[in-house]
């Protein structure tokens, strides 16, 4: 393809055209002024050339495309093979330029004899930052040969983007709409003949001539740097796919950096062999494996991001990576090094296949770094290596040091992070959670504070101070050094402005969402200027809050009917939301979920009209919360029949109970709910935020409920576990729970009201009032409490410590109970089954100080013999008195130097270096309010 002149103009006819309009002709000469002829030498006239596209124009694509988007666009289409250097520009003469390919788009492929006969040299595609190419088939894509080069080098402003027709006009996408793009090098493949002789392997998902292999490991295929390639994928036959983008035999002279591949339907991206090094690669949505390496791939990889599809879209293995499946040792062997990545997986499960972390297999090594893999309660194992009928070359290479997996997190919520390692008898080849945690730098965790986009919150653990390895020192220059976990350092989010649903990789940028979201109604501005928004009644639909705006509870606000017309409340980031009344409170039902995840620096608030608006705040002014889910309580039918308990403070229907431990009603991260609760009848009330039959698959993390009228939380049954809870100003109970309550509970922060204001117990926990051996029993686990109380005291209640009463038990370690002059007993336990559990050890308190002016009040077991609970505490392991506050707290910061429980080994609590809620780290700082 040639730039051509199109036309010319002579200068004399351009001087001629201007007189005629008025201007002066001048026409600049050197005359000689000698004897003899006079000769005038003009300058050269100035040929003006027009541009050249690259394909055909296709007039009725262009039509359709302009119609669509609403400007106009030329298209041209790409059906030849490109045999000389071609630029696809991104717009001519200012108009936007895209390119329609049809059939294989081949650069390249030439046979050498016919390139000498021609005299051609290998071809390069250039592609100009901002184009669009889109495929409309299957058949529809992109190859480059061995020798030529690909030279599509966008920009974060203005990224490469390569999709489906069906993505530029704007109508419903998905996977496999159009092919692809495959890269073929020179590099060496565990495949090519082992006698040296030319290599020349095919490629799955294309045509016959898609080749690639060779003895060239530096090969330099061109460059790839933001590239966004969308709905692709296409399977020619089984096991013959096109992946988004394919790297068959691919040379670390290639330069991969900042690619994205979003929905395909097969793989992300694979490598067939070769050694090509990959930075900042996003993969979304993706079908199969988002990583597939083979046949000796050695490259190196850093900057990962990895999520499969929302709404446990399909999904497979985040990384399914292999050496040779019939020869698993054969050489080169695959002994890829990665880095800093970040795998979320989904709910995702079917017989065939379900969303899993990392698959090691057939005979693959690798080197893992700085990576974590978390996901939901129903996504399958986070972690497996391969195993074999009696042996496995797989589990070899862990246990000599050919897989190495070093400064990684495993913090899935399916409880299984890892699969082991079997023979065909069944045994086990390879304990694979001992080997995990054999390495010390590897932790396993359920909290490690991530968004719904991966990026860690300033409190995570992946990017606490020397969390990551530097692996620029300790393994090669190629990699960046850093001192993290995952893909992000918690500052920078490297997929801004370019990478899809990340503000960038569409056809046309989106507009800014104005006005409220569909299902909701705009009202007057609380504050007089925010746009603010009215949700009532039922939202049956997906809804996303967005931040831009406030919105205002009307009402019982339900998400989704029990176990009907489903829906997610997503809520972003720094949104606010308010009732008016204690009237208004929001419900998420069986099968629906919230997503509410704030952030350190930009909390969700749930909170009054009043103090929306400045006037005068207190307890009661709106509702609360309630979280209903499909976990046991025994409050439920006994004969196994469908459960459906009413749940206190509701209007009728709010039902919980059922019989999935497991089950997930969403996150709740970084929530402050603020002057709520409501007593709608006596023991009928609203707290700040209430857990019916809630399940473990449920993220409560970075919550406080502040100044509530009834309990800060209270939890009916269920499983849910919450971490790092601050509980501030509530007038009665802040932590309850009943009814076969069994969840985990770590780093608690409770604080009754300045200047003595009303409060009841920092902890009231029951399991069943008529019966309190009922089954399944309240039995959570709670762990580094700081409970601080005030001298809050009339005829009706008092503030008061721990109470466990009508049949609970209890796991207890690391507390700190203390508070100023006045406050009632600081623990007690209820005349009964509650003390004879006590004695029995089925309750125990361990690595814990009391420091108030009442620490206990001694009662009677169920024989009516005493019972002196200061003896039993003190009895336990690490526990002790203190005279006072100021012996055990400084604020709320831990001063006592109790050893604490070691925690080693346990999934979801944290070995912590302290006692009680707050150590060196001030973990509520700058999210919480009433603290100051």
């Amino acid at each position: 393809m040639q730039i051509k002149n199109i036309f010319k103009i002579s200068a004399v006819s351009a001087a001629l055209v201007l007189a005629g309009c008025g201007g002066d002709i001048n026409l600049s000469s050197d005359v000689d002024n000698s004897v003899g002829d006079t000769i005038i030498n003009n300058p050269a006239p100035t040929t003006p050339v027009e541009e050249v596209l690259a394909g055909k124009p296709n007039t009725s694509l262009s039509t359709e495309v302009s119609a669509a988007l609403g400007f106009d666009v030329q298209v041209q289409t790409l059906d030849e093979k490109i045999t000389e250097d071609t630029t696809l520009v991104a717009s001519t003469g200012g108009k936007p330029v895209f390119y329609a390919v049809s059939g294989g788009l081949e650069v390249g492929g030439i046979d050498s004899a016919n390139k000498q006969a021609r005299g051609a040299s290998d071809p390069t595609l250039t592609i100009e930052p901002g184009a669009v190419l889109f495929g409309q088939s299957g058949e529809d894509y992109l190859v480059v040969h061995r020798d030529a080069k690909i030279i599509a080098e966008g920009t974060k402003a203005k990224p490469i983007i390569m999709t489906s027709l069906q993505d530029v006009k704007g109508e419903a996408t998905s996977a496999g709409q159009w092919g692809g793009v495959v890269i073929l090098g020179n590099a060496p493949s565990n495949k090519c003949p082992s006698d040296g002789s030319d290599c020349a392997l095919q490629v799955e998902g294309i045509g016959e001539g898609g080749v690639f292999g060779g003895t060239n490991w530096e090969d330099d295929s061109g460059t790839l740097k933001y590239v966004v390639v969308k709905y692709a994928g296409y399977e020619v036959s089984p096991d013959n796919e096109l992946n988004g983008i394919t790297f068959g035999g691919v040379g670390s002279g290639t330069t991969v950096d900042y690619i994205q591949v979003h929905a395909n339907a097969d793989d992300g991206v694979e490598f067939f062999g070769g050694a090509v090094n990959v930075k900042h690669l996003v993969l979304t949505g993706n079908k199969d494996d988002s990583i597939d390496w083979d046949n000796g791939f050695k490259g190196m990889m850093q900057h990962i991001y990895v999520e499969h599809a929302k709404n446990a879209g399909e999904a497979n293995r985040a990384i399914e990576a292999d050496n040779d499946g019939s020869t698993p040792d054969k050489e080169p062997q695959s002994n890829p090094t990665l880095a800093n990545m970040t795998i979320i997986g989904n709910n995702f499960d079917t017989a065939d296949k379900d969303s899993e972390g990392i698959y090691l297999r057939e005979g693959t090594a690798a080197k893992i770094f700085n990576t974590v893999v978390t996901g939901p309660s129903e996504m399958g194992e986070c972690f497996e290596i391969e195993g074999g009928d009696t042996s496995s070359v797989t589990v070899d290479n862990a246990t000599s040091g050919k897989i190495v997996m070093q400064n990684s997190v495993l913090a899935c919520s399916n409880g299984e992070n890892f699969k082991n390692a079997k023979a065909a008898d069944d045994s086990v080849l390879l304990d694979l959670e001992a080997w995990f945690t054999a390495e010390d730098s590897n932790m396993i965790s359920t909290s490690i504070l991530i968004d719904e986009n991966g990026v860690p919150d300033t409190n995570s653990p992946l990017i606490a101070a020397d969390a990551g390895q530097d692996v620029a020192n300790t393994q090669d220059a190629f990699f960046d050094s850093v001192d993290y976990i995952g893909a992000f350092d918690g500052s920078t989010d490297w997929r801004d402005g370019w990478a899809f649903g990340f503000g960038g990789g569409e056809v046309t940028a989106s507009a800014e969402e104005e006005g409220c979201p569909t299902g909701t109604t705009s009202i007057s501005p609380v504050d007089g200027s925010t746009t603010t928004c009215e949700i009532s009644g039922r939202i049956t639909a997906d809804l996303t809050l967005t931040s831009n705006n406030i919105y205002a509870l009307s009402g019982a606000v339900f998400v989704g009917g029990d176990k009907t017309d489903s829906a997610t409340l997503s809520i972003e980031a720094g949104t606010t939301i308010y009732g008016r009344s204690g009237d208004d409170y929001l419900v998420v039902s069986r099968d629906s979920q919230i997503e509410a995840n704030g952030s350190s620096s930009a909390p969700i608030t749930f909170t009054s009209q009043q103090d929306m608006t400045g006037e005068a705040t207190s307890a009661g002014q709106w509702g609360g919360i309630i979280l209903l889910g499909n976990a046991q309580s025994n409050k439920c039918p006994s004969d196994g029949s469908d459960c459906a308990l009413q749940v206190e403070g509701a209007e009728n229907g709010a039902v919980f109970g059922g019989t999935d431990d497991t089950d997930s009603s969403g996150t709740l991260r970084y929530v402050v709910v603020k002057h709520a609760g409501y007593e709608i009848a006596p023991d009928n009330e609203l707290n700040g935020i209430t857990f019916g039959g809630v399940g473990s698959g449920t993220t409560v993390e970075y919550i406080q409920i502040h100044e509530n009228a009834d309990d800060g939380i209270e939890f009916f049954g269920g499983t849910v576990n919450a971490k790092y809870v601050v509980l501030t100003a509530n007038k009665d109970d802040s932590v309850d729970w009943d009814n076969g309550y069994r969840g985990n509970l770590q780093y608690v922060l409770i604080k009754h009201a300045d200047s003595d204001g009303e409060a009841n117990r920092a902890i009231e926990a029951d399991n069943d009032g008529s019966t309190p051996n009922k089954m399944p029993q309240s039995n959570p686990t709670l762990a580094n409490f700081t409970i601080i109380g005030n001298g809050f005291d009339t005829a009706d209640k008092d503030s008061e410590g721990i109470y466990l009463r009508e049949g609970t038990r209890a796991q207890l370690h690391n507390f700190v109970v203390t508070g100023g002059a006045g406050m009632g007993e600081c623990f007690e336990l209820e005349a009964g089954l509650t003390v004879d559990q006590a004695k029995d050890a089925d309750t125990v308190i361990t690595n814990s100080v009391f420091a108030c002016q009442e620490n206990f009040k001694n009662t009677k077991d169920s024989a009516d013999a005493d019972f002196d609970l200061g003896t039993w505490v003190v009895a336990q392991s690490d526990n002790s008195t203190a005279t006072g506050m100021s012996d055990v707290l400084n604020g709320v910061v831990t001063t006592d130097t109790t050893t604490p429980k070691d925690f080693t080994g346990d999934a979801f609590f944290d070995n912590a270096d302290h006692i009680g809620a707050v150590g060196s780290n001030d973990w509520t700082a700058g999210w919480t309010v009433g603290l100051e």
